[in-house]
C-alpha cells in the first residue's frame, strides 16, 4: 500500500520538475469543433513556426524540458469562436485562430510579450476586447467543475492528470473506504444522475451493492444522441481519465471487477483517447488484476454503439453489449438486480461519473454548497441555437435561464445575425425528450423538480434557443421525426404512434389540418407518453405537448388560418407583391420558372397563386424588397 502511495506522488513530481522549466504554454483546442474548423493545422503551424523562429521548443515533457510547451487539449468550450489557441503564464485566449496567424503569435507574443488585439475576443456588450477567459463574460459567468481541467490538460498524458491529484480520489476508495462507506458519501453529496431522470447515484450504488455476491459490472453511458448535445462526448474527449476514476471508485462501491464504456461510434475522438487512457491507466496498475496493488481487480473496456438513439436507454444498452439489436425490456427487474448477462449492473452516464472523484476529494459538504437543496452541484449544458456564443458551459443547478442565455450565451441573435435580446422566443431544453419554455421561464431557477414541474426536464442538458422567426409547428415536427426515426419499433403505441403523430404535424403544415387534428394530436400524443416500452416512447411527445400548450395561437392560425405566423412553412407561404414598392422592373417576371407574375414595365405587378409554386427566386432577385412571403 505504501509503495503505491508514493507512486502517485513520484508521478507528480516528476511532471512538476518536468514542466518546471519551461516558459510558456501554449495550448490548442483540439476537441471535435475546433479540430474540424482546422485547430490541428494551427498546432501543425505554431511547431513549425517556433522552431524556425530558432526558440525552443517542447512537444513532449522530458527531464530537460525547456522553452515554449505546445500542446493539445480537449474542447475549451467556447466553439463558436473557435479554434482556440491559450497562453500561459500570459492567461491569453486567441480567437478563431487560422494557420495565417500564427506568424504574428510568435513575432508579437512568444518573442516581444504584446498582444495581437485583433485576435482577441471582442465583447458585443460595448465592443471591448477581452484578454482571456479571466476576463470574458462567456466564462466568468460560469462555475466549471467537472469541465474544469477540459481545455486545460492534455487528454492523452496521464501524467498530468495524475499532477492536478488525479487517481488520489480512486485510490483513496479502493484502499481506505468500504463500498457502504462509498454509497453513503454519494447519498451524503446527493449527485443526482445526470443522464436524465436525476435518480439518486448513491441509491443506486447502494442497491447494486446489496444484491447477493458474485459477478456485477459498472456500465458507462456515452451514448449520447440528443440533436445539439455535446456534453459528454466533450468529457470523454478532453479528460477521459476522469471517467475512468470515477468507473474505479462506482466498481469498488458495488464490488464489481469488470466495466464497459459504452460510446457511439460517431465519437472516433472521444473512443480513441478513452482506449489511450484506458492503455496507461492500466499500464501503471491503475486498472488490471492488482488495482493499486490491492487484492482487488478492475477491468474495462470500450464497447462501440452503432448510434441507434434508443440505446441510451438502460435496457436497450444492455441488449448492445451483449451482442443483440438494442431494443428495450420492461422493468423490474431493474439493471442493479439483473442487468448484463443477468448479473446487478450500475449504469452511470458520464457527467455523473465524472463528477465522483470530485465528490471524494472534495467531500460530500463541498458539493452540497453548489446547486440547490434537491439538485446539488453543477449541470453542464451544451447551448446551441440563436444566440451570440454557442458553445458548452457548466452553471450551478438553480442557475435561471436568462442567466444562461443573456449573460453567459451573449444574447438572442436575430435572423439578420443581429443581436436582438427582444427576439427570443424559447428554448427546447432537455432534447426531443425534454420540452419547450418560454419567456416567463426565463427567471426559472433550473433544476430536476423545477423543470419538471414546468412540463420540462433537464435530461442530458442540451439547450436549443429559438428566437422569433422560428415556426414552434416546424419545431415540434423536427423532434417528433427525430424520435419517429430512431424508435426500435418493438411496442405499438412508440413505433404507429409517432408516425402517426408525425403525419398529423405534416397535415398542419401542409395545410391539410382541419378543427380535429389539434385535439387528436394532443390525445394520440397523452397514449404514447403512457403506453409505450421504454423512456424514449414515453418522452417522444413531450415536444409536440409542450409547444401545443406554450404556442396553441401558432398551432390555430396552421389549421384555421392556413398560415404560418413566420413564414416558415412553405406550403402555407402566400407571395405577394407589394404595389407601393414594387416599380415594375420586371426581373421578378422574368426569373418566374412557371410564369406566375403579370404585368407591364414601369407598373407594378402581380402573382397568380394558382400558378404560383412558392419556389421563393422572386423574392431572392427582387432588390426592392417588394416581395413577401408572409
Amino acid at each position: 500500500m505504501t509503495t503505491e502511495k508514493l507512486g502517485l506522488e513520484a508521478i507528480q513530481a516528476a511532471y512538476h520538475k518536468k514542466a518546471s522549466g519551461l516558459t510558456s504554454r501554449i495550448i490548442i483546442c483540439a476537441g471535435t469543433g475546433c479540430v474540424a474548423n482546422g485547430s490541428l493545422k494551427v498546432y501543425d503551424a505554431l511547431c513549425a513556426a517556433i522552431a524556425a523562429a530558432g526558440l525552443e521548443l517542447t512537444v513532449e515533457l522530458k527531464e530537460e524540458s525547456g522553452g515554449t510547451h505546445v500542446s493539445r487539449s480537449g474542447c475549451q468550450g467556447f466553439c463558436q469562436m473557435g479554434p482556440l489557441v491559450t497562453i500561459l503564464p500570459h492567461s491569453i485566449l486567441y480567437t478563431k485562430v487560422q494557420p495565417g496567424d500564427v506568424p504574428e503569435i510568435v513575432e508579437e507574443t512568444l518573442r516581444a510579450g504584446r498582444v495581437v488585439e485583433r485576435l482577441l475576443y471582442e465583447n458585443p456588450a460595448g465592443g471591448r476586447r477581452c484578454r482571456g477567459t479571466d476576463d470574458i463574460p462567456f466564462y466568468t459567468r460560469q462555475h466549471r467543475y467537472v469541465l474544469k481541467k477540459c481545455g486545460i490538460i492534455d487528454p492523452e498524458d496521464i501524467a498530468e492528470y495524475i499532477a492536478g491529484g488525479g487517481y488520489a480520489a480512486a485510490r483513496k476508495a479502493v484502499l481506505d473506504m468500504t463500498g457502504e462507506q462509498l454509497c453513503l458519501e454519494m447519498l451524503d453529496a446527493g449527485l443526482r444522475g445526470r443522464g436524465g431522470g436525476g435518480f439518486p447515484t448513491g441509491m443506486k450504488w447502494d442497491m447494486a451493492r446489496k444484491q447477493p455476491e458474485g459477478k456485477k459490472y459498472i456500465i458507462c453511458n456515452g451514448d449520447e444522441g440528443d440533436p445539439g448535445a455535446f456534453m459528454d462526448r466533450s468529457v470523454m474527449e478532453g479528460n477521459p481519465h476522469s471517467v475512468i476514476e470515477g468507473m474505479i471508485i462506482a466498481g469498488r462501491a458495488i464490488g464489481a471487477d469488470e466495466g464497459y464504456i459504452y460510446v457511439r461510434a460517431e465519437y472516433p475522438l472521444a473512443v480513441r483517447r478513452m482506449r489511450k487512457a484506458l492503455e496507461d491507466a492500466r499500464s501503471l496498475g491503475i486498472l488490471g488484476d492488482a488495482v493499486f496493488r490491492s487484492q482487488l481487480s478492475f477491468n474495462l473496456q470500450v464497447m462501440e454503439g452503432a448510434g441507434a438513439f434508443v440505446c441510451g436507454e438502460e435496457t436497450a444498452m444492455i441488449a448492445s453489449i451483449q451482442g443483440s439489436r438494442g431494443m428495450p425490456m420492461p422493468k423490474p427487474p431493474f439493471p442493479v438486480q439483473s442487468g448484463l448477462w443477468g448479473r446487478p449492473t450500475v449504469i452511470n452516464n458520464v457527467e455523473t461519473l465524472a463528477s465522483v472523484p470530485l465528490i471524494i476529494a472534495g467531500g460530500a459538504a463541498a458539493f452540497r454548497s453548489m446547486g440547490t437543496k434537491n439538485s446539488p452541484g453543477t449541470k453542464t449544458f451544451a447551448v446551441t441555437g440563436h444566440v451570440a456564443n454557442t458553445g458548452l458551459i457548466e452553471v450551478p443547478f438553480g442557475t435561471t435561464l436568462r442567466e444562461i442565455i443573456f449573460d453567459i450565451a451573449g444574447g438572442v441573435t436575430a435572423d439578420d445575425e443581429t443581436i436582438r435580446n427582444d427576439a427570443f422566443k424559447a428554448v427546447q431544453i432537455g432534447g426531443p425528450s425534454g420540452g419547450c419554455l418560454t419567456e416567463k421561464d426565463l427567471d426559472l431557477p433550473l433544476d430536476f423538480d423545477n423543470l419538471q414541474f414546468a412540463g420540462a426536464m433537464v435530461g442530458s442538458g442540451g439547450l436549443v434557443v429559438m428566437n422569433s422567426g422560428t415556426c414552434m409547428v416546424g419545431i415540434a415536427r423536427f423532434f417528433m421525426q427525430f424520435t419517429q426515426n430512431e424508435s426500435c419499433g418493438k411496442c405499438v403505441l412508440c413505433r404507429e404512434g409517432t408516425r402517426q403523430m408525425l403525419d398529423l404535424l405534416d397535415d398542419i403544415i401542409e395545410g391539410r389540418a382541419d378543427s380535429s387534428t389539434l385535439g387528436l394530436l394532443k390525445d394520440l400524443g397523452r397514449c404514447v407518453k403512457k403506453g409505450s416500452l421504454c423512456g424514449l416512447g414515453k418522452t417522444a411527445p413531450n415536444p409536440v405537448l409542450s409547444t401545443l400548450a406554450k404556442f396553441p395561437d401558432e398551432y390555430m392560425a396552421h389549421v384555421e388560418q392556413k398560415y404560418c405566423p413566420t413564414g416558415r412553412c412553405r406550403a402555407l407561404v402566400k407571395f405577394r407583391i407589394l404595389p407601393e414598392y414594387c416599380k415594375g422592373c420586371m426581373l421578378c417576371k422574368k426569373k418566374c420558372p412557371v410564369g406566375a407574375i403579370t404585368g407591364e414595365k414601369g407598373a407594378p405587378h402581380e402573382i397568380n397563386l394558382a400558378t404560383c409554386i412558392k419556389c421563393g427566386v422572386c423574392i431572392e432577385v427582387c432588390r426592392l424588397k417588394a416581395i413577401t412571403g408572409a
